[in-house]
């Protein structure tokens, strides 16, 4: 079991705020989709065929689920721990590739583009970052970054050659096998690129709620990790 280093206090404030962000991105989601809604733009495959909204949403329900935890004082099961993991690699991808090679490509107001791609990607990030209630994540299990993003690439591409609808546009059909290839290997490598950031991140105790210092020795005295 991991210890950790702090007050109840501390511990019922983080739930809160963990639990508290998670609503406002569902409730952003939700609203934003009305908003869809309202023009005509009903499709919730298309809303939620965007990688950044599936796992926004994926992100929210990891954080409430730790969150609950803190609120009961209870320390997260490893595969909780894991789904963290992923889920904060998978935001960190989401801020590089669209602050990096598709800003400003969003049907969504700016502010709401703003609070998807860059706020919440920096609020779970820091939630991972700075707060040792996790345990260290095993190196053996990285490859579990990438079976979503396979799952999503691979119905996004069939959509592309069916009804023709893709969400970014670097994954057009038209643009050609060679590219489609590319690009999605480009992906996959940055989310595997991200999740050893994320891995390696793992090991540090933290600022607030610091794992304590036994559990972060015994992490570091495995080399499979």
């Amino acid at each position: 079991m991991i210890r950790t280093i702090g007050s109840h206090r501390a511990v019922l404030g983080i739930g809160i705020v963990r639990i508290s962000a998670a609503a406002f991105v569902v409730v952003l989601l939700l609203h934003t989709f009305a908003g869809r809604i309202a023009v005509g733009d009903d499709n919730p495959f298309d809303y939620f065929g965007y990688f950044t909204n599936q796992t926004s949403l994926l992100a929210a329900l990891v954080l409430v689920a730790t969150g609950s935890l803190s609120l009961r004082n209870q320390p997260a099961p490893q595969w909780l721990v894991n789904a963290r993991g992923i889920v904060t690699a998978y935001l960190v991808v989401v801020a590089v590739i669209y602050n990096g090679l598709v800003p400003g490509t969003g049907t969504a107001p700016a502010w709401v583009s703003a609070v998807l791609h860059m706020v919440f990607p920096m609020f779970v990030l820091l939630d991972w970052v700075l707060i040792g209630d996790r345990a260290a994540l095993q190196w053996r299990t990285l490859w579990i970054v990438l079976p979503y993003p396979l799952a999503w690439l691979g119905v996004v591409l069939i959509r592309g050659a069916t009804d023709g609808w893709v969400p970014y546009g670097f994954l057009l059909p038209e643009r050609g096998v060679l590219s489609l290839t590319g690009y999605s290997t480009a992906l996959l490598l940055t989310l595997l690129a991200a999740g050893a950031v994320v891995w390696v991140s793992s090991r540090s105790r933290g600022i607030f709620l610091r794992r304590s210092l036994s559990d972060s020795l015994d992490a570091g005295s495995h080399p499979e990790r």
